[in-house]
C-alpha cells in the first residue's frame, strides 16, 4: 500500500487590518517626554555658582567699581585701546601675507624655497615673541646706519636706523614676523585638505597651476583656514601686550603705566583692561562666526541658523512672536 501523499503546510492568515478606532486613540495621546532630573541638577548647580560669583563681585569694595567707570572711558585708555587695534590690524595683513608667501613656499618643488620656508617657520616659532621684540629694538646697536642699494655692490640711499626703527616699526615687525610663522601652518594646513583628485583633475584639463590655485584650492582651503587663523587672530590681539617692553603704550601699556602711578587702583585698572580685552576678542568671534557661516554655505545642504534666529523661533514655539 502507498502512503498518502504529505499535505502542504498552510501559510499562516495575514494579520487583520489595525482597527481604525485604535489608531485615532493612538494619535491623540501626548509623548511623554523623557525626564531627565540630571539636567535640572546641573542647571541649578550652575545658577548658584553664577550668582555666587556675581555677589562677589559686586559687593567686594577691593574692585571699587566706581574707580573703574571712571578709568573705563578715559582718553588716555582709549589712546592705547587705538593703538592696540592698530598693531593687530596691521600685524594680522601683514602676517597673513607672509604667511601665504611662506606656505606656497613650503609646498614648490624647489627643494631650496621648501628649506628657506621650513627654516624661517622653525625659527620664528622657536623664538618667544617677547625676545623677539626685544632684539628687534636693540637692532640698531647692530647697525646704526642702513642703506639701499646692489647686493654686494655700492649703496645708493642711506638713513640712520634709529629713524626707521621707531617703537611703533618694530612692534608691527616683530608682531608681523612672529604671525607669519603661524600663518604659514595654517594656510599650508588648509591647502592640504584640499582633495588632490581635484588638482590631477585640473591638470588634465589643461588649467595653469595659478589658476589652480586660485579659482580651485583656495575657494575650497579657506574654509579650513578661518576657524584656525581666526583663533591666530585673537591670539595676536591678546599678544600685542607684550610690546609695552619696547616703550610703546598700548592698551596694557596704559593701564601697567597708570597702576604705578595711581596707587591702590591697581585692581579695577586691571579689570578696565580685561573689560576691553573680552569686548574686542567677543567683537572678533562674532565675526569669526559670520564669516565662517558664510564659506560653510557649499559644504552644508542647510546653513544653521544665527542665534538670533534660533532665539525668534524659540519665541515663535512659546506664541510671543509671530
Amino acid at each position: 500500500m502507498t502512503s498518502p501523499p504529505a499535505t502542504r503546510a498552510s501559510a499562516p492568515p495575514d494579520p487583520a487590518p489595525p482597527d481604525e478606532d485604535r489608531l485615532r486613540e493612538l494619535a491623540a495621546k501626548r509623548v511623554a517626554r523623557q525626564r531627565r532630573p540630571g539636567r535640572w541638577i546641573a542647571a541649578v548647580v550652575v545658577l548658584v555658582l553664577l550668582a555666587q560669583l556675581v555677589h562677589a563681585l559686586v559687593t567686594n569694595p577691593v574692585f571699587q567699581w566706581d574707580v573703574f567707570g571712571y578709568w573705563f572711558f578715559r582718553p588716555v585708555i582709549l589712546e592705547g585701546l587705538l593703538l592696540t587695534l592698530e598693531l593687530t590690524g596691521l600685524a594680522a595683513v601683514f602676517g597673513l601675507i607672509g604667511g601665504i608667501v611662506l606656505a606656497l613656499l613650503r609646498l614648490s618643488k624647489n627643494p631650496l624655497l621648501q628649506a628657506v620656508s621650513w627654516a624661517y617657520v622653525w625659527i620664528f616659532r622657536a623664538i618667544p615673541l617677547i625676545v623677539l621684540l626685544l632684539f628687534l629694538a636693540n637692532v640698531t646697536a647692530l647697525y646704526s646706519t642702513l642703506s639701499i642699494g646692489i647686493p654686494f655692490g655700492p649703496s645708493f640711499l642711506h638713513f640712520s636706523a634709529t629713524d626707521v626703527l621707531s617703537f611703533f616699526v618694530v612692534a608691527v615687525l616683530g608682531l608681523s614676523l612672529n604671525e607669519a610663522a603661524y600663518a604659514a601652518e595654517i594656510v599650508r594646513a588648509g591647502v592640504l585638505s584640499v582633495d588632490q583628485g581635484q588638482l590631477e583633475a585640473a591638470a588634465a584639463l589643461g588649467l595653469p597651476r595659478t589658476r589652480q590655485y586660485r579659482r580651485i584650492i583656495l575657494p575650497q582651503a579657506t574654509r579650513a583656514i578661518v576657524p584656525a587663523y581666526a583663533n591666530q587672530l585673537i591670539g595676536l590681539l591678546k599678544g600685542t601686550s607684550v610690546v609695552y617692553i619696547t616703550s610703546l603704550l598700548e592698551l596694557f601699556g596704559v593701564v601697567e603705566t597708570q597702576a604705578s602711578t595711581n596707587s591702590g587702583q591697581i585692581i579695577p585698572l586691571l579689570l578696565v583692561g580685561t573689560v576691553w580685552y573680552v569686548i574686542l576678542t567677543s567683537i572678533l568671534s562674532v565675526v569669526q562666526y559670520y564669516v565662517e557661516r558664510r564659506f560653510s554655505r557649499g559644504a552644508l545642504r542647510t546653513t544653521a541658523p544665527t542665534p538670533f534666529q534660533r532665539f525668534r523661533g524659540r519665541l515663535r514655539a512659546l506664541g510671543v512672536a509671530r
